[in-house]
């Protein structure tokens, strides 16, 4: 299905939002892990991480089915090379940019109006490392202020697109899927949740989520 140019079917309708993280609230650059992994002389990192297709053992990290120090030991043997837990979170956290205010003082606003949750297929080392940032740059500390409730793939042990962790946020916060609407900047993230009666829209070409809420929404 394409999504390419989808918009919410009915924008009164919407009582509840659900937002990705990574690329909807924080800027990410998923080539700056690969290079900076092709930097410590890893040569097919492109072969086991794409925004689109992962390995087992990044599936498995982003479901808490491993620890990080898991992770960091397995990735260490499949690339063979004795790097430092350091250097290895350092090259895996590389694609995590910034947090742009505008979009910060947007959640803070709209959450007035919405229902507002977050959905993020991520891991622990990632997060370590964006919460720091939130901290340092803009001295908020954790995502909750800014959420009714937070979904992390590595804490409800699903990630997306399991129609599981979809219908997860539904039951548990009796959330009606026709008034709620899922926000998205992954094509292959917005079919299930569209088959399951909630409304999509997919952010392409660098579109920012404030402007898509803005125009569409009663912000």
């Amino acid at each position: 299905m394409d999504f390419s140019a989808a918009k919410p079917v009915n924008t009164k309708a919407i009582r509840n939002i659900i937002f990705d993280f990574g690329g909807v609230i924080i800027n990410i650059d998923y080539h700056l892990t690969a290079k900076a992994f092709e930097g410590l002389g890893v040569t097919n990192f492109k072969n086991l991480f794409s925004q689109a297709s992962q390995s087992n053992l990044f599936d498995n990290l982003e479901i808490g089915a491993i620890s990080p120090s898991e992770f960091r030991n397995e990735l260490r043997r499949i690339i063979n090379l004795d790097i430092t837990d350091e250097q290895l979170d350092n090259a895996w956290n590389a694609m995590l940019l910034d947090y742009p205010k505008h979009r910060l003082a947007f959640l803070s606003m709209i959450k007035d109006r919405y229902r507002t949750f977050l959905l993020s297929n991520t891991n622990q080392i990632h997060m370590d490392c964006y919460y720091a940032s939130l901290l340092k740059e803009h001295g908020i500390n954790g995502l909750d202020s800014l959420f009714e409730k937070l979904y992390f793939s590595h804490e409800v042990g699903l990630r997306k697109p399991d129609p599981a962790i979809y219908q997860l946020v539904l039951d548990q916060n009796k959330l009606k899927a026709e008034e709620t609407l899922f926000i998205d900047d992954s094509a292959q993230n917005l079919s299930t949740p569209n088959s399951l009666g909630i409304q999509v829209y997919h952010l392409t070409n660098g579109e920012d989520v404030v402007d898509f809420a803005q125009k569409y929404l009663s912000c």
